[in-house]
C-alpha cells in the first residue's frame, strides 16, 4: 500500500506507529465492547512499548473530543444541508451518530496520540519480514 510509512497509514489501520505492521489493540473489532480499548503492552513485530508512561493515554481525551466535534460537525452538514432535516432530527442524527462511532472514535483518538510521539523505522518493519 503505499501510504504505509505515513502517519494517516498507521492511525486508520492501528498498526504499531513505529513497524506499521503489528496491531495495537487485541482485537480488530472494535464494537467488542469489553475489549474495545484492550492493548497489547508491546508490539507484536517490533516489541515497541506503547504505554510509555502511567497514564499515557489520557491525552488522548482531549484528541477524542476534537475528533468528536469533528464527526458531529459532518454530521450535521449532512443531516442540515444535504438531506434537508428540520434541527430536531439533526440533532438526534448527531447524537445517534456519536454513539454508533463512539468506539471507532475512541480508537482513532488514541491511534492519532501514539503518533505525536513515535515515528515510522523502517529499520524496524523489515525485522521480522
Amino acid at each position: 500500500m503505499g501510504l504505509k510509512g505515513t502517519k494517516i497509514y498507521s492511525i486508520f489501520t492501528s498498526t504499531c506507529p513505529v513497524c506499521h505492521t503489528g496491531e495495537m489493540y487485541k482485537t480488530r473489532n472494535a464494537y467488542k465492547f469489553s475489549e474495545t480499548l484492550e492493548m497489547h503492552e508491546h508490539c507484536p513485530h517490533c516489541n515497541v512499548k506503547f504505554k510509555i508512561e502511567p497514564s499515557f493515554f489520557y491525552g488522548a481525551m482531549y484528541v477524542s473530543y476534537a475528533v468528536g466535534v469533528a464527526v458531529a460537525i459532518a454530521a450535521f452538514i449532512i443531516a442540515y444541508f444535504f438531506i434537508g432535516l428540520g434541527r430536531l432530527h439533526t440533532f438526534f442524527v448527531i447524537t445517534g451518530t456519536l454513539v454508533v462511532l463512539l468506539p471507532i472514535i475512541l480508537r482513532i483518538s488514541r491511534n492519532i496520540w501514539i503518533n505525536f510521539f513515535f515515528k515510522f523505522d523502517e529499520r524496524k518493519a523489515k525485522k521480522i519480514e
